[in-house]
This record gives structure tokens, sequence and C-alpha cells, in this order.
């Protein structure tokens, strides 16, 4: 029998939703965060920070284990894994964000890297929380599209991604996901936020391209309850 799963994380997600509270969290890639600078990194993240969440499309076992452990020798915030495959699942981490590129039609990121996940999951007590992943187009070519072999949606196809966003909503997805990629030229645009607000009812987290704090607020304005910011971050140019 799998043991069950607490979901406080989620439920402090959902709280901030309905009362319209922003969160923040800080996208930490082991892959391109060495070790030695994670204590100096977190002394910079903006104090409204609620969040941390690691991961990208690459990166080991090993380099994902050492960098949760440093993490949590300098934060009491929750540490949330942000997978690209089954591989990167490690235990130290209070939540999942258990990813499906519902945007991509590979099956390997839509059901087969989930199947691969179930044997570190049955025996993990580590927060789930189903997540539909949106891939939208922000100027680069990501490493998301480069893993998954998908493309991203068109940032004006605002009825695709309504669809897109609703269809994750009913396979059961308790957080939407827009992303713009890892440092895109352009965030999500407002009226691409507002127009999934408006359509679905579970919370809604926007990353990728976001720079400054009027883009942040921006987010949070068109409908977004969490914002993610990572590169700007890592190369000191979120202006706050």
């Amino acid at each position: 029998m799998t043991q069950s799963k607490v979901c406080l994380i989620y439920d402090q997600i959902v709280e901030a939703h309905l009362k319209g509270n922003p969160l923040f969290a800080v996208l930490i890639d082991p892959e391109k965060q060495k070790l030695t600078e994670i204590s100096r990194f977190l002394t910079k993240i903006p104090s409204f920070s609620t969040h941390i969440f690691v991961g990208g499309s690459t990166g080991g076992t090993s380099v994902i284990k050492a960098c949760v452990e440093e993490i949590k020798k300098h934060t009491t915030l929750p540490v949330l894994l942000f997978p690209g495959n089954h591989n990167q699942l490690v235990k130290g981490f209070d939540a999942l964000l258990f990813l499906s590129l519902i945007s991509g039609r590979n099956p390997d990121y839509l059901i087969g890297e989930h199947i691969k996940a179930v044997p570190f999951l049955r025996t993990s007590t580590m927060e789930v929380i189903p997540t539909g992943y949106i891939l939208i187009n922000g100027g680069n070519i990501t490493s998301v599209q480069r893993v998954s072999h998908t493309l991203p949606l068109g940032m004006k196809d605002i009825d695709t991604i309504v669809a897109t966003a609703l269809a994750g909503q009913y396979a059961g997805k308790k957080l939407i996901y827009l992303e713009a990629g890892s440092g895109a030229k352009h965030p999500v645009l407002t009226s691409v936020i507002k127009a999934v607000h408006a359509a679905i009812d579970v919370p809604l987290i926007v990353g990728g391209g976001i720079r400054d704090k009027n883009t942040m607020e921006a987010a949070y304005h068109a409908g977004a309850t969490l914002v993610v910011v990572g590169t700007a971050l890592e190369n000191d140019v979120f202006k706050v």
C-alpha cells in the first residue's frame, strides 16, 4: 500500500489563490548554479520569496541531490522539485511538481516519464502536485524543446492555450504552469494570463522572461498566483 501524502504545500498555494495573495518562487538550475555559490545566491533572493524550485531539463540525480541538501542548509522556504525526467527524482524535497507537458504531443512527457517515476513515488512521502505544463513561445529555442522534441504554443494563439489549460484541469491537474522558457526574450503576455485565469479554477503559475518588478506585478494582476524567476536572478539582472 502506498503511503498517504500530506498536501500542505498545495493547500497553501490554493489558499493564496483564493485570497489573491501573490507567491514568488526562485528557480535554481543545478546545472547552472555551483554548490559553492548557493549560500551567497540565497542571501540575494527577494525578501518576498515564498518557494524554491529546483530543476532543469538536464542534470543527474547526484547533482540534484547535492543541490537540495545545500539549499536546505541555508533556507527554511519550502523546496519543490521541478524535474525534467524521472531520473531527477531524489529524496529531500518538500514537494514534487509532477509535470505533464500538455502543450506537446510527446507521449514520454505526457505519461511515459510519469510511469517510470512510480517505483520511487510509491515509497516516498514527498508531496506530489499534478501540474499541467504549457510551453509558450517566448522568442528563444528552449532546452525543453530540445529535450522533449515538442514545439511551444504561439503566444498569440490564446484560444489553443486556454483550451490546453482547461483540458489539463479537466484531466485532474491541480496547477497550470504557463512557461515562456528559461531566459525568454518575451514573458507570457498578460492577455494570455488573463484569458487562462478566467477559464480555469486551479492556481496559475507563470514563468519565463520576467526580469523586473513591473512585469512580475503585471502577471499577478492578470491572474497569476505564483510567479517564477530563475535566469534573471542567476544573472543579477532582476530589478525589484
